[in-house]
C-alpha cells in the first residue's frame, strides 16, 4: 500500500475548541487520491502537493477504505473503473462512513454515462481523462469550498441548536421561579384565611399536602397535580367574602346562616376564575362539596360529573377534619378517619379514590401532617405533598 507520510491526520472531535476551528479553516485540505493508473495517480499528486495540500495516494478501493479508516479527508477524487473495489462501490462507503466528504469521480470519455449516474448517487463533480492541471485545480477548489460551506452551516446549526436549548432552559427556570412565586403568594392567601377563620388553622396546608399525595398515588400526571394542589389549597378562599359574625358564630347557624356559608364555593369560584394560572383550580373550588351520589352542593353534581381533583380533595379533606381538634370535639384517630371514608364510600367518596387511600398506611399520613406541622417548617405544603414517600397505584 503506497500511502503518502503526509496523508496521516488525527479526526477531529464534536468538542473541538473555537481557536482549532479557526486554525483549521487555514491550514490546506487533506485530499485523497484513487487511481490504479501510476501516471494519473502521480501527475494529481504532485500537482496537489505543489499547491500546498495535504495528499495520500492509493491505487485501488481496498486501500482507499484503509486510509479512510485510519485518517479524515476533506476531498475524495477516485477513479471509477478499478478491479477490486469501483469508484461507485467507494462513493457508496464514503457517504455511509463520513457523509461530509465530497467525492470527484475521475473516469474516461467512454464511462461519461457512468459519471452521470454517480453524481446522482451523490457525487460531488467528475473529472474526464485526460484534464488539464487548471481545470484539476478549478475542480478540487469548488469542491474544497463546496465542503467549508457545508462545515460552517453544520457549525451554525449546533450553535443555534446550542442557543435555543440554553434560552429554552433559562425560560424553564423562569417559569419555575414564576410559578413557586405564584405558590409564595398562594400561601400567604391561606394564612390570612387561617386569620380570618381561627377553627381550621393549618387545616389548608394540610389538605393540600394530603391531596397531592393521593393524586400521585392514583398516578396523575404532574401538571394535573399542581392544578388540583392549588385548587386544595384554595379551597376556602370563598370564605374570605363570608361575614365574620356568620364565620365566627360559636354556636349552630341558622338555616339562612348555613344558606350563605353554603355559598363560599360559588363566591370562591368567582374569585379566583378570572385569574388565568388558576382558573382549573377554580373548578375545584366551585366543587369540593359535591358528593359522589349528588346530594352536596351548590350543583348536586354525581360521579364523573365532579372534577377529579375535587373527588381526591373529599377524601384529603374528610381525613384531615376527623383528625383535627375542632372547639366542639377532640381529634380522632387516622383508624376513625379510615373506617368513616370507607363507611361513606360510593355516597359521599368516589370509591375509586377511596381504594387508592385504604393501601396508604396510617404511618405515612402521620409523617406527612408532621412534615407540615408549626414544629416543622422544612417544606411548604406544595412541597411536603410532592415529597412524601407513598407509591403509586
Amino acid at each position: 500500500m503506497a500511502l503518502n507520510p503526509r496523508g496521516a491526520g488525527t479526526p477531529k472531535s464534536e468538542a473541538d475548541s473555537r481557536a482549532q476551528r479557526e486554525a483549521d479553516t487555514h491550514r490546506k485540505a487533506r485530499i485523497l487520491v484513487v487511481d490504479d493508473e501510476v501516471h494519473v495517480r502521480s501527475m494529481m499528486g504532485s500537482t496537489l502537493e505543489h499547491e500546498g495540500y495535504e495528499v495520500t495516494l492509493v491505487s485501488n478501493g481496498r486501500e482507499a477504505l484503509e486510509a479512510l479508516a485510519l485518517n479524515t479527508f476533506d476531498l475524495v477524487l477516485t477513479d471509477i473503473v478499478m478491479q477490486d473495489i469501483n469508484g461507485i462501490v467507494l462513493l457508496e462507503r464514503i457517504h455511509a462512513q463520513q457523509p461530509g466528504v465530497p467525492v470527484v469521480m475521475v473516469t474516461a470519455v467512454h464511462d461519461i454515462s457512468v459519471a452521470i449516474d454517480s453524481m446522482r448517487r451523490g457525487a460531488y463533480d467528475y473529472l474526464l481523462k485526460p484534464f488539464e492541471r487548471d481545470h484539476l485545480m478549478s475542480t478540487v477548489e469548488r469542491a474544497l469550498h463546496y465542503r467549508r460551506v457545508l462545515e460552517e452551516s453544520h457549525s451554525y446549526q449546533q450553535s443555534l441548536e446550542q442557543m435555543v436549548r440554553a434560552r429554552t432552559e433559562m425560560l424553564h427556570h423562569a417559569m419555575e421561579d414564576l410559578e413557586h412565586s405564584y405558590d409564595v403568594t398562594l400561601e400567604a392567601l391561606g394564612d390570612a384565611l387561617d386569620l380570618k377563620d381561627s377553627e381550621t388553622e393549618g387545616h389548608s396546608k394540610r389538605v393540600t399536602a394530603y391531596t397531592i399525595a393521593l393524586a400521585r398515588a392514583m398516578g396523575l400526571p404532574p401538571d394535573e397535580i399542581k392544578v388540583i394542589a392549588r385548587g386544595a389549597f384554595l379551597h376556602d378562599i370563598g370564605k374570605m367574602a363570608i361575614p365574620d359574625e356568620i364565620l365566627r358564630k360559636p354556636g349552630k347557624l341558622t338555616a339562612e346562616e348555613q344558606k350563605l356559608m353554603r355559598e363560599h364555593c360559588t363566591r370562591g369560584y368567582f374569585m379566583l376564575r378570572k385569574i388565568p394560572f388558576l382558573a382549573g383550580a377554580a373548578e375545584i373550588v366551585f366543587c369540593h362539596q359535591e358528593h359522589y351520589d349528588g346530594s352536596g352542593y351548590p350543583s348536586n353534581l354525581r360521579g364523573q360529573e365532579i372534577p377529579i381533583g375535587a373527588r381526591i380533595f373529599a377524601v384529603a379533606d374528610t381525613l384531615d377534619a376527623i383528625t383535627s381538634d375542632r372547639p366542639y370535639r377532640k381529634a380522632r384517630s387516622f383508624d376513625a378517619a379510615r373506617e368513616e371514608i370507607l363507611r361513606c364510600s360510593g355516597a359521599q367518596f368516589d370509591p375509586a379514590v377511596v381504594e387508592v387511600f385504604l393501601k396508604i398506611p396510617n404511618e405515612l399520613w402521620q409523617e406527612l401532617r408532621a412534615e407540615i406541622s408549626g414544629q416543622n417548617k422544612r417544606f411548604s405544603a406544595f412541597e411536603a405533598g410532592h415529597a412524601a414517600h407513598i407509591p403509586k397505584r
